[in-house]
């Protein structure tokens, strides 16, 4: 179970869109109005989970046609919030909105997030601990990964409210808008090369 808990924390201290997307909430309204946000994303999270562990996602997946609409879906929303982040200019996190992204955009996120998916097949199908009762597993592998997904994400949301108050140049914002950018089309590109 320990090697469970450190690929947990690997898979999920990495940049992907949820947590980058967290951070740019973060910056740019503050942490308390990414908390919707980041509830969105762990109920969606949790029910890729299900849909991983279920073998809905592997039936679904197995269609081509479906595969390649979620691939595309996947693909262009990552890229469209590379974009925004990219484009937000001095501001770090997202081009200027009224609100912050809620709930629902967090739970959405999670179905077309292939990271999510990545992440939820390797812990689930791999670190096999109770081999004779499956279920308990699931249940042990579902709150340690809850254990660690929270602080990470609160992580991050803090960390994008504390860069948010910074007195940083424009420059400086630029530079890490276009890392943060980078970094979700790093994810595109990973996301394509498994698809090929």
């Amino acid at each position: 179970m320990f090697e469970f808990a450190v690929a947990v924390f690997f898979l999920l201290i990495t940049p992907g869109p949820g947590v980058l997307t967290t951070a740019g909430i973060g910056s740019a309204f503050g942490f308390r109005a990414g908390l919707a946000f980041v509830a969105g994303l762990m109920l969606g999270g949790f029910i890729n989970m299900m849909l991983v562990v279920s073998g809905v996602a592997a039936v679904a997946l197995a269609i081509p046609a479906l595969r390649t609409l979620l691939l595309f879906a996947s693909v262009g929303y990552l890229v469209f919030l590379a974009w925004r982040i990219a484009s937000a200019g001095s501001k770090v996190g997202f081009s200027p909105a009224v609100s912050p992204l809620g709930f629902a955009n967090g739970l959405t996120l999670q179905f077309i997030n292939p990271k999510a998916y990545v992440v939820s097949t390797a812990l689930f199908s791999g670190f096999a601990f109770l081999p004779d009762a499956p279920v308990w597993e699931v249940v042990i592998k579902i709150l340690v990964f809850n254990m660690i997904w929270v602080p990470v994400h609160m992580i991050w949301l803090g960390a994008g409210a504390k860069l948010g108050r910074l007195d940083i140049s424009q420059r400086s914002h630029r530079r890490i808008n276009f890392a943060m950018a980078a970094s979700l089309i790093v994810v595109v590109v990973i996301a394509l090369a498994s698809a090929l």
